[in-house]
């Protein structure tokens, strides 16, 4: 059963960087996305690497937020830079396995404010 967890959030002032980065266990993901859901706002995607490389991302982050994995550690990162306040929300991680089993993480707040 594939599980994900999610760590690297927190409170940065705009302008500033942090580094998201997604554990899978129980499976290699052949796909992992980056969502966020801001307070009264939907859950949308960010950013997405499946294992061929093929990367996504949202108009709004585009040049500011790169998606990467480590396939031998199972691991996924979002490097996010120039941060603004509108970037503020919760971070959610999903993994889709090799084989289809899918989940999402808890979730890690990430704050921009200064």
């Amino acid at each position: 059963q594939v599980q994900v967890v999610e760590s690297g959030g927190g409170l940065v002032q705009p302008g500033g960087s942090l580094r998201l980065s997604c554990a899978a266990s129980g499976s290699n993901f052949g796909f992992m996305g980056w969502y966020r859901q801001a307070p009264g706002k939907q859950r949308e995607l960010v950013a997405s690497i499946t294992i061929n490389d093929d990367t996504f991302y949202a108009d709004s982050v585009k040049s500011r937020f790169t998606i990467s994995k480590d396939i031998a550690k199972n691991m996924g990162y979002l490097q996010m830079n120039t941060l603004k306040p509108e970037d503020t929300a919760v971070y959610y991680c999903y993994a889709i396995s090799t084989w289809g089993e899918s989940a999402w993480g808890q979730g890690t707040q990430v704050t921009v404010s200064s």
